[in-house]
């Protein structure tokens, strides 16, 4: 994960079935203490590439390898994962994702190599994978009304102060500690969610269903050849056979995938039947775009900041802090505004917004003023996505039949990811290039970030409906 808003995450808590926990502040903690392990590593992580590249004598590739070993798993099997929740008990999987994560986390900070360090944040994606719609789902069983509305507000808020606080923490621990560091915090946070939910957090289930363990192994595989594919042709420069092979295999994997989706019908992982709603599939491309051009930026620019503009760690995590605390400050009132004037709006309003803030990235070079170039492009960016998160959640709720709310709010969680993951996957031009080269295709990739945000606010105004009441 990232200092990137928490899409539909949320959302997911409110499909689960009211009830009330004897200690609902426990559970509460219990549950944000889980979620930030994931919210923090991710963006953590981004500052820390440099110093991870030259300790390990990390190529391009192997660089993004190192974010998206992560993102792989927990776009893939997201939705398996608050499956094998309401199959098993959400609160032994979250126990288990936890324990996952940590263990992972200290394989991470042990790794003598890449081989070891790119398993490890694998296996941190699994858990995350488990962790984080449980931990919604647990909030969702363990509250009802009204506090269940202010638990998952408190989660929501807590998740952007992480995404927040991870980047100059992080910066600060690779300065001062070493990257490896920024893995081994993550033990005691784990050590504390597991005793707080064991002690506190009620165990719960939702049905018997069969889980689709094949429609979680072929997106993971499908998603796994295409980024492996675009990340061998973006490190390259260029197209190769093996990149082709691979791009080929994984589009034939997501062929396979839909097909077995088909098949499976209601039941599937991802029903089909979403996708008749053309206000559905409007907004999984917008938050594809979107969310992916953010991706990309949130580990490009501290990577450029610090190889081009001579930051440290430190400094180009605290470059990013104005992002998360701009979005958690504006969203309220967006929320609000969107719930006047409907979705349509707003989320096409608040991508152009977001376009713009990319555009102003080119902006940035070498020798410019933090003050005059980074911030301002960083708090229009912020406008926009605040203006786009905050509706993002209502307006897929509202796209699809209340039988469908949980799975609409999950897939659209998994697609932000996967959009983060494929960005991911084509930032090896700009990491692959050095000095002036380097600062020049960045500013490329800012552009192309503007034009998908541009792109996706034209998906918001061409499939949502007018009015509130028309959705």
């Amino acid at each position: 994960m990232s200092t990137t808003p928490p899409s539909c995450d949320s959302a997911q808590a409110q499909a689960g079935p009211g009830g009330k926990a004897a200690h609902p502040t426990w559970v509460l903690v219990a549950c944000i203490l889980s979620s930030s392990l994931a919210f923090i590593d991710g963006s953590v992580t981004n500052v820390a590439l440099p110093a991870i590249g030259t300790d390990l004598h990390a190529t391009a590739a192997d660089l993004q390898w190192t974010v998206n070993a992560y993102l792989l798993p927990l776009s893939a099997l997201l939705l398996l994962g608050g499956a094998a929740g309401d199959h098993f008990g959400r609160r032994k999987l979250l126990v288990g994702g936890v324990l996952v994560f940590a263990l992972a986390s200290v394989a991470c900070a042990l790794a003598p190599g890449l081989a070891l360090l790119l398993t490890a944040r694998a296996v941190q994606g699994v858990g995350a994978a488990i962790v984080l719609p449980n931990s919604l789902a647990i909030l969702g069983s363990s509250f009802e009304g009204e506090a269940r509305g202010r638990a998952i507000g408190t989660w929501a808020a807590t998740s952007a102060i992480a995404g927040a606080v991870g980047p100059p923490i992080g910066g600060w621990l690779v300065d001062t500690v070493g990257w490896r560091s920024i893995f081994y915090v993550n033990v005691p946070v784990a050590a504390f969610a597991i005793l707080l939910a064991l002690r506190y957090a009620p165990e719960s289930s939702e049905r018997g269903e069969k889980l689709d363990w094949l429609g979680g192994v072929l997106a993971t595989l499908a998603l796994g050849e295409i980024a492996w594919g675009l990340t061998i042709w973006s490190s390259m420069h260029g197209f190769s056979m093996a990149a082709g092979v691979s791009l080929a295999l994984g589009i034939a994997l997501t062929a396979g995938f839909v097909l077995h989706q088909k098949h499976l019908g209601d039941h599937a992982m991802m029903p089909l039947a979403l996708f008749g709603s053309r206000a559905f599939a409007g907004l999984s491309l917008l938050t594809f775009l979107v969310y992916g051009a953010l991706g990309g930026l949130l580990v490009l620019l501290p990577f450029v900041l610090i190889e081009a503009g001579g930051y440290s760690a430190l400094n180009a995590g605290f470059a990013l802090l104005p992002f998360p605390l701009a979005v958690s400050l504006a969203s309220r009132f967006m929320g609000r505004l969107a719930g006047r004037l409907g979705a349509r709006l707003p989320l096409t309003f608040g991508p152009v917004v977001t376009g713009i803030g990319f555009a102003l990235m080119v902006r940035i070079e070498p020798q410019a003023s933090y003050w005059t170039s980074t911030l301002p492009a960083m708090l229009v960016i912020s406008l926009g996505m605040a203006a786009t998160a905050a509706p993002l959640t209502t307006a897929v709720l509202a796209s699809v039949d209340s039988r469908h709310t949980g799975t609409a709010s999950g897939f659209n969680s998994a697609i932000a990811r996967t959009g983060g993951l494929i960005a991911t996957a084509v930032t090896g031009a700009v990491i692959a290039s050095a000095g002036a080269a380097l600062v020049a295709t960045f500013h490329v990739a800012a552009l192309v970030g503007a034009a998908m945000a541009w792109v996706s606010g034209a998906a918001a105004w061409l499939t949502l409906p007018r009015k509130a009441s028309e959705s």
